[in-house]
């Protein structure tokens, strides 16, 4: 769906267009337009040139975009086009920045495949506050204790005896149990969190 980002050229710049190659790649992230107004969005698919995005709001082409994307943090571009899903854009970034930026991606696009474990070196953190509130669709809230969050979920311990796919807010944000562990749970947010107000949407 990104082809309209990579104009056609001469037969030299073949190998340039294979290194900016299209890989299907599902990350969860935000977007802001120029008007400031911010909402959540999904990756369709990525290369270190251009990234397809399934997006509430479309932004218009030329239109400067800002994302911020679970596991390659922010992103800055133009949008080239828009689409049914949402709309596609060009990245801008340094040589230095791309290369890193086609590193994350391969690594991202094998993961799978090669069964490599979760990435977490930089979209979990430890919260300054543990503490949170979490209520269940009962109307009952319950104190627990969180482990780590990131843009998409977060992990708590607790006694409380939770089926899988409990539907339930911590704090604010809604979300449903995904994983147990021994001693707690790990949920996955409805939508991702907002980098710059992740510590406020868990507060009590």
């Amino acid at each position: 769906m990104l082809s309209a980002l990579h104009t056609p050229r001469t037969a030299p710049r073949t190998a340039e267009r294979r290194r900016h190659h299209r890989m299907k790649v599902v990350l969860l992230g935000r977007y802001m337009l120029p008007n400031r107004m911010e909402y959540p969005c999904q990756t369709i698919d990525i290369s270190p040139g251009g990234v397809h995005l399934a997006a509430p709001a479309r932004a218009n082409p030329g239109d400067r975009v800002i994302v911020y994307l679970e596991h390659l943090g922010r992103i800055e571009g133009t949008c080239a086009r828009t689409t049914m899903e949402g709309f596609a854009m060009t990245i801008t970034a340094t040589s230095r920045k791309r290369e890193k930026f086609t590193a994350q991606l391969t690594w991202l696009a094998n993961r799978d495949e090669l069964g490599l474990p979760e990435d977490r070196r930089h979209e979990r953190v430890v919260p300054r506050n543990p503490r949170a509130i979490v209520s269940l669709d009962d109307g009952t809230d319950h104190i627990v204790r969180l482990v780590d969050i990131s843009l998409s979920g977060t992990a708590f311990t607790t006694d409380l005896d939770l089926p899988m796919n409990t539907p339930l807010k911590v704090g604010s944000t809604p979300g449903k149990i995904v994983r147990r562990f021994d001693g707690g749970y790990a949920v996955e947010f409805r939508f991702p969190l907002s980098a710059d107000l992740l510590d406020e949407n868990l507060e009590l």
